[in-house]
């Protein structure tokens, strides 16, 4: 399926790697042109090459997004190179879960600034620039856990749940204007963390994945690849997705029990 985003210009924050980086490669095998942001400028900068390689069109520039002024740097100068934005994915954060009593207010704010704001200035900061491209798509990455929050998982479950209605509020107020706005929530995914516990295991990370899926009872049997996750996400920036809006889809195997 042809997704129709060549030449169309796409922001991933927190894209440096993992599940972000992911989502670049596939926008520029698309044809789409991509800015790049992350805290970390040396793996940063060699995702930025690898998808140069590729012949992709890529700006990466080092940004904190929890910080105001790094982060709408970051949207002016995708907005200089190219004359237009087109897509925002709010990709960055990391998990932080914890019993509730141990979380400080300094790690509530923290989580908060990373997760839930740094996406409501980027969606702020993009919006006149996706409306005088005519409309556009905004994704929010959360977790399945901000449906389904279980014990010891605050703040992140907490966070992402604020996310989401983020989410569901602007597909509303943004829709008017031919904006889209979706999530996608993350089950199980195969990243660095996996190949970690399986050095310190001393097994294959096939068997030590396979373990995890098997232990959390994921019906699909199975961790699930970067690549799934961005296709998801590809497919909700495109105009082949035109029809859909204020949707949070899990990508998890079916592990979540909320639909």
């Amino acid at each position: 399926m042809d997704l129709e985003l060549s030449g169309k210009v796409v922001l991933v924050t927190g894209s440096s790697d993992g599940l972000g980086a992911a989502v670049a490669r596939r926008l520029v095998r698309e044809g789409a042109r991509v800015a790049l942001c992350a805290r970390g400028a040396e793996r940063l900068e060699a995702t930025a090459a690898a998808l140069r390689a590729e012949g992709g069109d890529v700006l990466a520039m080092q940004a904190d997004v929890s910080k105001a002024y790094e982060l709408e740097h970051f949207v002016d100068a995708a907005q200089a190179r190219w004359g237009r934005v087109d897509g925002l994915v709010n990709n960055a954060g990391s998990a932080a879960g914890k019993p509730f009593a141990s979380v400080t207010d300094a790690e509530w704010e923290a989580d908060l600034q990373l997760k839930l704001f740094a996406a409501v200035r980027a969606s702020r900061h993009v919006l006149p620039h996706l409306s005088a491209s005519g409309g556009g798509s905004i994704v929010n990455v959360l977790s399945i856990r901000a449906k389904e929050p279980g014990a010891q998982s605050t703040p992140s479950s907490v966070t992402r749940a604020a996310g989401m209605a983020l989410m569901k509020a602007l597909s509303k107020e943004l829709g008017p204007r031919d904006i889209r706005v979706n999530a996608v929530l993350v089950g199980m995914i195969e990243s660095g963390q996996w190949e970690k516990r399986a050095q310190k295991a001393g097994k294959p990370l096939a068997e030590i994945q396979a373990e995890l899926a098997r232990n959390a009872g994921v019906p699909l049997g199975r961790i699930g690849k970067p690549e799934e996750f961005a296709d998801v996400v590809a497919f909700l920036l495109s105009p082949r997705a035109g029809y859909i809006s204020g949707t949070a889809i899990n990508v998890d195997g079916g592990l979540s029990g909320a639909v």
